[in-house]
């Protein structure tokens, strides 16, 4: 079992940078595949990225360029460094883990999730 705690969101400009932490709980955290996704007010969930358990990392088209996931085993913490945010960035934003080797977009392939944490990008 994990579980996730996501933390770093909040309100910032268009332009601006933000951080998102997603603190794992277990021992077996360097082997999960990790993911972000998002939701904005009435729109489905979204793949925002993904990083396997060797770092290997994916990202939607709308991030590319802008947002870096990053991971250290070490702490059994997962980033999402978000830079030029834009107000179509504003969502909830979900930390996922798949116990999947492999990268993945599609959110049934998650295993575990945190409750969110919200980022608002005002125009």
């Amino acid at each position: 079992q994990v579980q996730l705690v996501e933390s770093g969101g909040g309100l910032v400009q268009a332009g601006d940078s933000l951080g998102l932490s997603c603190a794992a709980s277990g021992r077996t955290f360097s082997s999960y595949g990790m993911g972000w996704f998002r939701q904005a007010p009435g729109k489905v969930r979204e793949f925002v990225s993904a990083i396997t358990w060797n770092s290997i990392t994916d990202y939607a088209d709308s991030v590319k360029g802008r947002f870096t996931i990053s991971r250290d085993n070490a702490n059994n913490t997962v980033y999402l460094q978000m830079n030029s945010l834009k107000p179509e960035d504003t969502a909830v934003y979900y930390c996922a883990a798949t116990v999947r080797s492999w990268l993945t977009r599609w959110q049934y392939n998650y295993d575990y999730w945190g409750q969110g944490t919200q980022v608002t990008v005002s125009s």
